[in-house]
């Protein structure tokens, strides 16, 4: 990451974290009073091939012990209602504003994977994971609705994990490669807006 990209990084997240302040509290007593506790929902994500750390993000789902691997289809039945909401405008995501500032991801870079594909596909994750992990990216702009569409039709967590491995996993990796042959400040900046701009044009 460069000094530019990690100083826009700070005050980008800093104002956003004192805007956004009052609607993090509704959601978090949102989630408390309808839901329960806990109102986080924490789970290790890898920066790098050998470094991990904690997301951050709104609890949606109900909890369970077996829980492994990407959402699918197989766990649609967990999410809350209040879930499906923040899950609508990706609202469920405010809490990584957190994970920024303290530098565990950025703004726009590779979605930060679980510890288990960068042990199933490490030759993989070590190209991707040269970029630092991001809240959004190419991948994620171009190619999120139809990972949703791939999973949603998945019964088990089996289904959801081979259709992921084999569909999802490799062309994902081929945009965040894409994104980090082209990266620039200005090319953060245009996944950002078509980032939002997406989302509110899909409702």
């Amino acid at each position: 990451m460069t000094p530019a990209k990690r100083v826009f990084d700070i005050i980008v997240s800093l104002v956003l974290i004192v805007l956004l302040l009052p609607v993090v509290v509704a959601l978090a007593l949102a989630i408390l009073l309808l839901d329960g506790r806990p109102v986080l929902y924490l789970s290790e994500r890898m920066r790098s091939m050998d470094e991990g750390f904690t997301l951050w993000k709104f609890r949606t789902m109900r909890a369970d012990a077996d829980d492994r691997g990407v959402s699918g289809g197989d766990k649609s039945s967990r999410v809350t209602r209040t879930g499906r909401f923040m899950r609508r405008y990706r609202l469920d995501e405010i809490p990584q504003l957190w994970n920024i500032l303290t530098g565990d991801i950025s703004f726009v870079g590779p979605r930060p994977p679980l510890r288990r594909y960068t042990e199933t596909h490490p030759e993989i994750y070590a190209r991707v994971l040269r970029s630092r992990p991001g809240v959004t990216g190419l991948a994620t702009l171009v190619f999120h609705r139809t990972e949703e569409r791939l999973l949603a039709p998945c019964a088990s967590k089996d289904e959801t994990e081979e259709i992921y491995c084999r569909r999802c996993i490799p062309r994902k990796a081929a945009l965040d490669l894409v994104y980090q042959r082209r990266r620039t400040l200005c090319y953060d900046a245009r996944i950002m807006l078509a980032t939002v701009l997406r989302r509110l044009s899909l409702h």
